[in-house]
């Protein structure tokens, strides 16, 4: 008999492993121990709101490219074609 860990966090029902889905084919006997200690980090997805938010109210000056001019590396570019 062979035995598996999975690192993650269960929030609101639901198990999140912290690397890499967990894909187990088949179908197998788990035993979940939940511990009593806090995730480690943020894993909600507020973040993502508050930056769509913030790029939406944004009202800083709009860059364009000629406000980062090409370094000049002392030779022509390399132009990638099909044509020889």
């Amino acid at each position: 008999m062979q035995s598996q860990a999975y690192d993650g966090y269960f929030e609101n029902g639901k198990f999140y492993p912290t690397n890499t889905p967990i894909r187990i084919p088949g179908r197998f006997r788990a035993v979940l121990t939940v511990l009593d200690l806090p995730s480690q980090g943020d894993t909600s997805t507020d973040w993502v709101d508050e930056l769509e938010y913030m790029i939406k109210e944004d009202v800083s000056e709009k860059l364009h490219m000629d406000d980062f001019p090409r370094m000049d590396f002392g030779r022509e570019p390399i132009v990638f074609t099909d044509k020889e």
